[in-house]
């Protein structure tokens, strides 16, 4: 995902377009990371002194919904980030100091025999923590 990808998006959604949105999503553009809310506020008081943690929330949700983020919980803390831009399923591998992801092309799934007569699964969520090169 991107920014224009997601503005159109939401356009066709019938959300309006806002400066606010957009450097919201922008945001998430440049820091290539899962950032929690407190920090999406923080980067854009500056520009919008009046802007609400509820607004912030609220936005996010949407783009959780509308699949323009991925959240994951960290810490007890719900995070964000751009989904990804691949259609190939996959999982993430997430550094738990600075946020960063990397793919993991190997789904646990494959390995599990799960009864189809007695639970249908919809979908599924594997994330590994850990601490990246940098980080460590």
């Amino acid at each position: 995902m991107d920014v224009a990808k997601a503005l159109l998006l939401l356009k066709e959604k019938g959300y309006k377009y806002t400066d606010k949105r957009e450097q919201m999503l922008q945001l998430f553009s440049n820091e290539k990371r899962y950032i929690a809310a407190k920090d999406v506020l923080e980067a854009m008081q500056k520009d919008y002194p009046g802007l609400s943690f509820d607004t912030i929330y609220r936005n996010l949700s949407t783009f959780v919904e509308l699949g323009i983020l991925e959240m994951t919980e960290l810490d007890g803390e719900k995070k964000f980030r751009f989904s990804c831009s691949t259609d190939q399923h996959h999982h993430h591998m997430i550094c738990l100091t600075c946020g960063k992801t990397r793919h993991v092309h190997v789904c646990p799934m494959d390995q599990l025999k799960v009864s189809s007569e007695d639970f249908k699964i919809v979908d599924h969520k594997f994330e590994v923590y850990g601490y990246c090169k940098n980080c460590s």
